[in-house]
């Protein structure tokens, strides 16, 4: 196989944090952030027990991608990408809130419709809807951001009641959503693709509200294929998707939700180099480029160069 990157645990001059996400490990330099895209993988708030080769680069990419598309629309984080799995940008203090946008009845929406639920963080659910189908207009629902365990749903009103943003930040917040939302539609259409729903989260830095994180990446968003949808719709298939829904589905297959209990399943070769190839194409189909397999011998010492270069 392929040399995979679990982690990273270097000491970069000026560093005074590190922190450890389920992908990424974080560096703090200064005001700036380092960001490493390991090639771990999580399902169900669970980190895979084998690293898949490429999956961070192509995360990072992505995610890099989007966020220079969308400058015009919302100031970001992101200052550069020195590496395919490495992104530096700016520290900023991220508001405790993430803004769920949602185009179509899929996912936690659709469970909480087929559960009866005709309310959603606050936004009534139109009758006589089909999973799958589009909203009349997109709806955003959002979370609590939790440190750890899951994100927790919330109104708009509860975030306002909660002093989690004020009026004029949720505001601006909401409209930034928007308008990103509305850029990557335009941006997957281009490629065949329906943008289903996806997450932004915010911070501040010297009082202006800037777009952090990653952005219209398959850990973060639900893409269908636009061919073939409407015919899909209608005879009540189930909707060709891109993103890491097959993982899931394969742990479910092998007994594991992530349940107190279950054990991970095992994960064979051949499935792991799966894995690695749908990302690979995922990121070539979202993005319209090709993916370029950097075969170093040593991944986290090219990483480590080219961070050090960049500082």
């Amino acid at each position: 196989m392929i040399h995979a990157i679990r982690e990273s645990n270097f000491t970069l001059p000026g560093q005074t944090a590190f922190y450890r996400g389920k992908v990424r490990d974080v560096y703090t330099v200064g005001d700036r952030l380092v960001m490493v895209a390991s090639d771990r993988i999580s399902a169900f708030d669970h980190i895979l027990p084998r690293p898949i080769p490429f999956k961070g680069a192509v995360l990072n990419q992505i995610a890099a991608h989007f966020l220079e598309a969308t400058r015009d629309i919302c100031p970001n984080w992101l200052v550069s990408t020195p590496d395919p799995n490495v992104a530096i940008g700016h520290r900023c203090t991220p508001y405790r809130v993430e803004m769920v946008i949602r185009g179509y009845l899929a996912g936690h929406a659709a469970r909480t419709y087929a559960a009866g639920g005709r309310e959603l963080c606050g936004v009534p659910l139109p009758e006589g809807m089909r999973e799958n189908d589009p909203f009349p207009e997109p709806i955003i629902t959002p979370t609590t951001k939790a440190d750890t365990g899951h994100d927790e749903d919330i109104s708009r009103d509860g975030i306002l009641e909660a002093g989690l943003v004020t009026p004029e930040e949720y505001a601006q917040m909401e409209a930034y959503t928007r308008a990103l939302f509305r850029r990557g539609t335009e941006m997957a259409a281009r490629q065949g693709l329906i943008l289903v729903d996806t997450k932004y989260e915010f911070g501040k830095k010297d009082g202006q509200i800037l777009l952090m994180d990653e952005i219209h990446t398959p850990d973060s968003s639900r893409y269908f294929y636009a061919d073939g949808y409407a015919e899909r719709q209608a005879s009540g298939e189930k909707q060709r998707q891109l993103s890491k829904e097959f993982v899931r589905e394969w742990l479910m297959q092998n007994g594991f939700q992530g349940k107190d209990g279950q054990q991970m399943p095992d994960m064979p070769d051949a499935f792991v180099l799966e894995i690695s190839n749908r990302y690979i194409e995922l990121y070539e189909k979202v993005t319209g480029k090709s993916f370029v397999k950097d075969q170093t011998a040593d991944p986290l010492q090219r990483i480590e160069q080219n961070i050090l270069k960049a500082l």
